[in-house]
C-alpha cells in the first residue's frame, strides 16, 4: 500500500491511498472536513466524511501529471514506469505544481 497526503495551499486537506490490489482511495482530514471555511480540493471530489474509491487513480490527480514527452522523459529520469501514475504523481507534485494542490508520499 502506498499513502500520500494531499496539501491544499500548504495545508493538509485529506489522503490519498493506492491498496495492494491496485485499487484508490481518497478521503478528506478530519480537521480539514470540520473546517466551514475550507473548500472541496476539487468539484469532482466535493467535501464530504465518506472514502472516495476508485479503479482507476481519480481524474483530478491523474491531470496533474505530464504528458507526451514531458511524462516520458520524466520517467526514464527518475526510473519509474510510465504506466504507474501514481509513483509519478508522488514523485512530481510534491512542489512547484500548478495550481493550489500538492501531494507528499507519506511513509
Amino acid at each position: 500500500m502506498r499513502k500520500a497526503a494531499v496539501y491544499r495551499n500548504e495545508r493538509l486537506a485529506g489522503y490519498l491511498i493506492k491498496d495492494d490490489q491496485g485499487h484508490y482511495f481518497f478521503e478528506y482530514d478530519d480537521d480539514y472536513f470540520l473546517d466551514k471555511d475550507s473548500q472541496a480540493i476539487s468539484l469532482t471530489l466535493p467535501k464530504t466524511q465518506k472514502s472516495y474509491q476508485s479503479e482507476i487513480l481519480f481524474p483530478f490527480f491523474y491531470n496533474m501529471l505530464s504528458e507526451g514527452v514531458n511524462k516520458k522523459l520524466q520517467s526514464r529520469t527518475l526510473r519509474i514506469d510510465e504506466k504507474d501514475h501514481f509513483g509519478l504523481l508522488l514523485a512530481t507534485a510534491h512542489n512547484d505544481t500548478i495550481g493550489a494542490i500538492t501531494i507528499k508520499q507519506l511513509e
